[in-house]
């Protein structure tokens, strides 16, 4: 494990300490846990931001969406212990007609 300084304004030791302390941890493990957490915070979030491209990207070529309403509706279904059809995957009218001809 390395080492690494940090210098925090001294109402800020303060509440960590204090928290630390009311949890049951040093204020060293309170930070450490603290960076963890915030680390793997923010690699989600990029994550979540890299699929969300890559899925504007996809729609961008095919052309395919679902519509919001069909997806609110799935989503509340699956969050109730439901086991409802997938959403339909759409194509905008345009898209639709210049492949049928």
């Amino acid at each position: 494990m390395s080492t690494t300084t940090l210098r925090l304004p001294e109402d800020l030791k303060a509440r960590i300490e204090s928290l630390a302390a009311q949890a049951g941890n040093s204020a060293h493990a309170f930070m450490v846990k603290t960076l963890d957490e915030a680390t793997e915070g923010m690699a989600l979030q990029r994550e979540f931001h890299a699929q969300a491209l890559q899925r504007l990207e996809h729609m961008d070529r095919t052309g395919e969406y679902i519509e919001f309403e069909d997806l609110r509706r799935y989503a509340l279904a699956l969050a109730a212990g439901e086991n409802p059809p997938r959403p339909t995957v759409r194509k905008p009218r345009s898209a639709r007609k210049a492949k049928a001809t």
